[in-house]
């Protein structure tokens, strides 16, 4: 927090006790709070740069409260502060309603902190609402300087006069999907054709470019082959079906127009900006490194990454991360060798720093490589009696295939596309498929699933979904018993929800291959289930089960492939993803208007939880309470009668009957409670999107994939979701309690789940893959590079090469050419985001990809500052050294020097070739050194000139 000194760098409660030294019976909102810090600087800051922490004291005290807190209520901006005199206002229908609502509950807010206090014995002098936010009075007189615009429905009975006052709501086709003795695609065709007929202009608005040419093909599907994709409303003509990409919800008609939107046939379709985030941008996000943390350079062993450390190089600046090793001594690694650094691992204060120069690393890392390697084999014959195995091959994606994904109500993120795209090739390849799904909660998992299961369906196979809770496995049945209705697909369910002849009789149908579908617990895992033909096993949350359970899963999964879903995967999951063992697939893009979960670590409070379930029920809202143990409720039940008695509540727990609890969990989803108060039997199962604030009673004593999962029950919707982790008051957390806490509030981004599973990796250890015992191996060399050593042995092996090849091979060019290396401060002013760029800049392979992070940088940041375009110059010049096995270059105003490693691909005969037709330019060394002369007087130049050189020679001299 550098909201006083940047130096000192005062906490929040720091900044309570300066401000409210004078005045401590002043009860300061976080609202509030904000505004004053922001403030502050506006009216204390001087000229020469920010206050120091005793001057802005010394001040304060010797104005006096009175003449110091106008300073920042004459400040307070509001929503009118930031929009130009000129202006164009739009107002929904019901604003007024919700901005009235928002200043009663700011009012019950202020009503509560004086009965918090006066009940305290304390001064009830709290700020009212109308210090920090405008009276609906004020906010009206402000609107009434704007010109303003009032929004109404589109078929509001108020006509205008203009071509938009003769329209009205199109043909929505609500009757046709739901009934499923009804062609969707058939019924759409035919309101075409009569639209034609009536002499209409037909235009389809698609969300994206992709749903465009879908709509296009199940237009032609359907017998119309004139359907045509355009740019917009003017080139859309008659008598063709023109498909246009047009953001609109509904469609409408007038008297030469009718408008379709994708809305209208396929259900509620949410619109998307292009995002996607790579897997190995998540994987690299997972790796991100912080001051102090451990890291392991493949050359010098375990360190201490200091920061990042700004010198001069031939007089231009360049960026280094500071490494710090045993005894004090110290390394200053260039930014753009920075992948020669990976993490250690986030337990690791046990260990001891290596030593320069020592021979302990090199021991260890050689103990490590022979452990590897040997493992590295049985992965090898594990992955080739893998590929001799077969298993039942599917039908690709056919027509029926894509008018199946069309009745998805959402547009697919690229991830979840990309996902779906693997497990298709999966199922259609012949060969059993292991993929691990890894993806936050909500963020289309299930869809994936869903798409898998109708695949192997319709080839006439049975499809087995296991999931941990009888909550879940509900819900899925209810999921996929939707998405399946119309199709010829039998959908049963065998949990404690269903009744002993209900569940005998799916049993029956399972064993004499009737059911194609079966969603159940770990019931479906009894020996009593004999499956006629089973053809998939999907397995969701796959943490939450037992070694029996998945020694069973061993027994079944051996010829049929296997799904698994996973937000957290345990450690050993996640690790044989990444080897290769398993393939992986992630999906870190959120989905629309999704907003990240506000999560706050807090002790209990009875007025902060107050607030919090009062702001949930007055925006019409649901809220979870959980507790960790059935003897926490009745305190809590109290608590909510006594503190909270505006609100309703329901409860619910893993000792109550199957019936009782369904009606309980049916009753909340219904909305006949404002709040749940639940164990941790909510911890999977419950979608509901008005659910958005969560508190959880003794956070302390959840483990972190059980708080990440119960903080994925919220923030399912567009509104902003909260979660508070409350712990005793005035009670010391343990190490571990602590550390989990703050990896949880830290992971605050959406799609951290693959980044929490990575956390838990580092905490936990992946153990040996192929057997029971822990490798200590992974404690000796750090984790990621372990991970990445054990792949290269992997390669090395399946490439034939055997030992012959240095595992872990890394290596990185040293490049000399006295240029600026560095994104400056102020173009990227956050340290961590800085890092993290470096460290994606140094994992490029090809100028496309260095091209595109150049444009990144652009749309982020702003235009390239010169020494951000010569970093990015000096990894052009570093890709192509890596590809030529150039180790040096060392560049000046007179010419460069090259010097290639001994295993360089260079064709030698090539070279001297190359060198030869160069002579005045051009020599080449006895000691594999070449020399080039030139006359470059700056930095680009050189650059330049090296990266002619080096393409020149990438052309002619690689080995062919």
């Amino acid at each position: 927090a550098r909201y006083f000194d940047p130096e000192t760098q005062r906490s929040t409660t720091e900044i309570r006790e300066i401000v409210l030294a004078p005045v401590s019976e002043i009860d300061f909102s976080d609202d509030a709070l904000a505004i004053l810090r922001r403030n502050f600087m506006a009216a204390f800051g001087s000229p020469g740069g920010d206050p120091t922490y005793e001057a802005a004291r010394d001040r304060i005290r010797r104005q006096g409260v009175e003449q110091w807190l106008p300073l920042f209520y004459d400040k307070l901006e509001t929503l009118f502060d930031y929009l130009a005199p000129q202006a164009l206002v739009g107002l929904d229908q019901p604003v007024m309603d919700h901005v009235a609502e928002r200043i009663d509950q700011a009012q019950d807010y202020f009503e509560a902190r004086k009965l918090a206090a006066k009940g305290a014995g304390a001064p009830a002098h709290v700020l009212p609402p109308g210090r920090l936010y405008l009276t609906l009075d004020e906010f009206k007189a402000d609107l009434d300087t704007r010109t303003t615009v009032q929004f109404s429905a589109q078929d509001a009975p108020e006509k205008t006069s203009g071509v938009l006052g003769r329209a009205r709501a199109g043909r929505r086709f609500v009757a046709e999907r739901v009934d499923p003795s009804i062609n969707l695609f058939d019924a759409v065709v035919r309101h075409i054709r009569e639209r034609q007929a009536a002499g209409k202009k037909v235009v389809i608005a698609a969300w994206s470019t992709g749903s465009a040419s879908r709509l296009v093909g199940f237009l032609e599907d359907h017998g119309i082959s004139r359907a045509r994709i355009v740019a917009n409303f003017t080139e859309a003509t008659k008598p063709d079906v023109s498909v246009a990409e047009i953001a609109v919800e509904s469609g409408f008609e007038d008297d030469d127009i009718a408008l379709i939107s994708e809305q209208d046939i396929l259900g509620d379709k949410l619109a998307r900006p292009r995002r996607r985030k790579s897997s190995a941008a998540v994987i690299a996000e997972a790796a991100a490194l912080a001051a102090g943390d451990l890291i392991v350079h493949v050359d010098h062993g375990v360190g201490r990454y200091e920061g990042l450390k700004t010198v001069k190089v031939h007089d231009a600046p360049h960026d280094c991360l500071e490494l710090v090793y045993a005894g004090g001594d110290k390394i200053l690694l260039p930014v753009e060798n920075v992948e020669l650094i990976s993490r250690y691992g986030s337990e690791s204060g046990e260990s001891a720093l290596d030593r320069l120069g020592g021979g302990g690393w090199q021991t260890r890392k050689a103990r490590a490589k022979k452990k590897i390697m040997d493992m590295a084999e049985d992965l090898i014959r594990l992955a080739a009696e893998r590929e001799m195995k077969r298993a039942p091959k599917t039908d690709g994606a056919d027509g029926v295939f894509r008018e199946f994904c069309a009745r998805f109500p959402y547009e697919e993120t690229d991830d979840q596309l990309s996902a779906i795209e693997d497990v298709v090739k999966d199922l259609t390849s012949g060969k059993p498929m292991d993929r691990l799904i890894c993806g936050d909660v909500g963020f289309g998992k299930t869809e994936v699933a869903l798409r898998a299961a109708f695949l192997v369906a319709m080839s006439g196979l049975q499809v087995a979904v296991i999931a941990p809770t009888t909550l879940l496995s509900r819900q899925h049945f209810g999921t996929f018993s939707e998405r399946f209705a119309g199709w010829p697909i039998k959908v049963r369910h065998l949990s404690r929800f269903v009744t002993a002849r209900e569940a005998a009789h799916t049993r029956e149908e399972i064993a004499n291959g009737e059911c194609d579908v079966v969603i159940g617990t770990h019931a479906l895992l009894a020996k009593t289930i004999n499956f006629k033909r089973l053809g998939l096993i999907v397995v969701d949350e796959e943490q939450r089960f037992g070694v029996k359970h998945k020694e069973r899963l061993k027994e079944l999964k051996a010829d049929v492939h296997v799904l698994t879903l996973s937000a957290t995967p345990i450690p050993r999951t996640l690790q044989m993803a990444l080897t290769g063992i398993r393939d992986l697939s992630i999906i870190a893009t959120p989905p629309i208007d999704r907003l990240a979960v506000r999560t706050y670590v807090v002790e209990f409070d009875p007025v902060t939880i107050r607030e919090a379930l009062l702001r949930e029920r007055y925006r019409g809202g649901q809220a979870y309470f959980v507790a960790p143990r059935v003897a926490d409720l009745p305190f809590l039940e109290r608590f909510l009668r006594e503190q909270v008695p505006e609100v309703s509540f329901l409860t619910a727990h893993g000792q109550m009957t199957p019936t009782e609890l369904e009606d309980t969990m049916t009753a909340f989803y219904d909305g006949k409670g404002d709040v749940l108060l639940a164990t941790s039997i909510v911890e999977s199962g419950l979608d509901i999107p008005r659910a958005n604030t969560l508190v959880i009673h003794r956070a302390d004593m959840f483990g972190l994939a059980q708080l990440y999962q119960l903080r994925g029950r919220v923030g399912r919707a567009k509104l902003r979701a909260y979660a508070y982790l409350t712990t005793v008051e005035d009670e010391q957390l343990t190490e571990g309690a602590e550390k989990r806490l703050k990896v949880l509030q830290s992971l605050d981004s959406l799609g951290s789940g693959f980044i929490l599973a990575s956390h838990d990796l580092d905490m936990r250890g992946g153990g040996n893959l192929l057997g029971e015992e822990q490798s200590g191996h992974i404690r000796e060399v750090g984790v990621e590079l372990y991970q990445q050593m054990l792949e290269d042995a992997v390669t090395a092996l399946r490439s034939g090469e055997g030992g012959e090849r240095e595992v872990a091979d890394d290596w990185s060019p040293q490049i000399d050419i006295g240029a600026a290396v560095l994104i400056p401060e102020r173009y990227v002013e956050d340290l961590s985001t800085r890092l993290s760029l470096y460290r994606r800049l140094a994992d490029l392979e090809s100028d496309d990809e260095r091209e595109s992070f150049a444009a990144e940088l652009i749309d982020r940041f702003g235009p390239l500052p010169s020494e951000t375009e010569q970093l990015l110059e000096i990894t052009a010049v570093k890709i192509l050294c890596k590809h030529l096995g150039v180790a040096k270059v060392s560049a000046g105003p007179k010419g460069a020097l090259l010097a290639f490693r001994p295993n360089a691909p260079i064709d030698g005969g090539q070279l001297v070739a190359y060198v030869g037709k160069h002579t005045q330019t051009l020599k080449l060394r006895p000691d594999n050194k070449l020399v080039a002369s030139g006359s470059w007087p700056d930095a680009p130049r050189r650059l330049h000139a090296v990266r002619a050189l080096l393409k020149d020679m990438s052309a002619i001299a690689l080995k062919r």
